[in-house]
């Protein structure tokens, strides 16, 4: 007796672990008491395992979050909660937030391009890359994430207007850029370096979307577009020749 009362804690703490009984990972019969409710969680353990969500999961609790507290005060931990996933699952797709919103915003940027697109119409190049651009600016102008962005954290765009230009630029710039070799062919668009051409474009198209607080303050948005659309015809449309 004295030398059990003197064995060590850890000794004693060894023993509880050898006799404590080991949880079972085997799935139950389809007979057995609480069958269905441990298959529903090893299905629910299943669609959530690291390897089985998808990036799409991920950037839909991000647009979620975002959407709700702003990019500041969105965290990984949040987002992770949201996508019912562990932190590390996500910080091993995405290391920070600001991945994350990168990533978010080229995606839906690539699908506003997609439906300007679709919506350029028919005629000549000219004819359609006015139609596409002013498609996508109302889009843009309208799109719930960047209006949040711009309403609660407007400087984070700050580097990609006045330092270097982001990847959704550069995917825009390509976009313009197509249109504009199709109408250097068709002749409807006046012969200049496309790559000067995009650029300005690109320019006059950002200050339009970025700056849409101030801009429509006393001014009807609608006949604000319809400018856009002259200023745009007028700077792609061939130069008349000269008269003798």
């Amino acid at each position: 007796m004295a030398s059990e009362r003197h064995r060590s804690t850890s000794a004693r703490r060894a023993d509880l672990v050898r006799s404590a009984p080991i949880a079972s990972t085997r799935v139950p019969e389809a007979d057995e008491p609480g069958a269905d409710r441990q298959r529903a969680r090893s299905a629910e353990h299943l669609r959530r395992a690291p390897n089985r969500v998808g990036d799409a999961e991920l950037l839909t609790a991000a647009r979620e979050c975002v959407l709700d507290l702003g990019v500041r005060r969105s965290t990984l931990a949040e987002i992770a909660r949201r996508a019912r996933v562990s932190r590390m699952t996500l910080y091993r797709r995405f290391p920070d937030v600001d991945s994350l919103v990168t990533a978010l915003m080229t995606t839906e940027f690539a699908e506003i391009l997609h439906h300007a697109r679709a919506a350029e119409g028919t005629g000549s190049a000219r004819n359609r890359l006015v139609n596409a651009m002013l498609r996508c600016v109302r889009l843009l102008r309208s799109a719930p994430l960047l209006r949040r962005v711009l309403e609660t954290d407007a400087e984070l765009l700050l580097p990609y207007l006045v330092e270097q230009l982001g990847s959704t630029q550069l995917a825009a710039e390509r976009f313009l850029r197509d249109y504009l070799v199709q109408g250097h062919l068709d002749g409807s668009i006046r012969r200049a370096d496309p790559a000067a051409q995009s650029r300005a474009l690109l320019m006059t198209l950002q200050s339009f979307v970025v700056s849409t607080g101030p801009a429509e303050a006393g001014v009807d948005p609608g006949a604000l577009v319809d400018e856009l659309a002259h200023l745009l015809d007028a700077a792609l449309r061939p130069e008349a020749p000269e008269a003798p």
